[in-house]
């Protein structure tokens, strides 16, 4: 049901959900964001030479700063989408953009920081801190610039 609300001269459409369909549409929108989390996350550690996750279980802080921050980068504009987007296809189709995002930022401070890689496997935690900090800085503009 679609209810007119008058702003200033402009007519807005509000399509009213009901109660019923609110809670499977939360379901939808919140399993949906966290499958293209996982994925995301699983493709950026296949794709990027450091291997997070084991590194993580060896206790390797470096690479866990820098895998919560892909995580954090990831997730800020999948929030977005959750809100922005018009379609399940629409908030894929961004995220893998997002996941784009991620991945050049990844490469680019890899040959700003030369051999980041290697300094994330010797646990070097200024080079995985600043990793984190970049991932969730363009993360945050990414989810800012997807609010269309």
């Amino acid at each position: 049901m679609a209810v007119p609300i008058r702003v200033g001269a402009a007519v807005t459409v509000v399509h009213a959900v009901p109660p019923e369909a609110s809670m499977l549409l939360f379901l939808t929108y919140f399993a949906y964001s966290i499958l293209c989390l996982a994925v995301g996350l699983v493709v950026h550690t296949r794709i990027t030479p450091v291997r997070e996750w084991t590194l993580v279980r060896q206790g390797n802080v470096a690479a866990a700063c820098s895998l919560g921050g892909t995580a954090i980068g990831l997730a800020l504009p999948i929030a977005s989408l959750a809100v922005h987007a018009v379609s399940l296809l629409d908030m894929a189709q961004w995220s893998a953009i997002a996941l784009a995002v991620q991945l050049l930022t990844w490469f680019v401070l890899s040959r700003v920081v030369g051999g980041m890689a290697a300094e994330i496997e010797r646990d070097n935690r200024a080079v995985g801190g600043l990793a984190a900090a970049f991932s969730v800085a363009l993360g945050a503009i990414n989810a800012a610039c997807l609010s269309y």
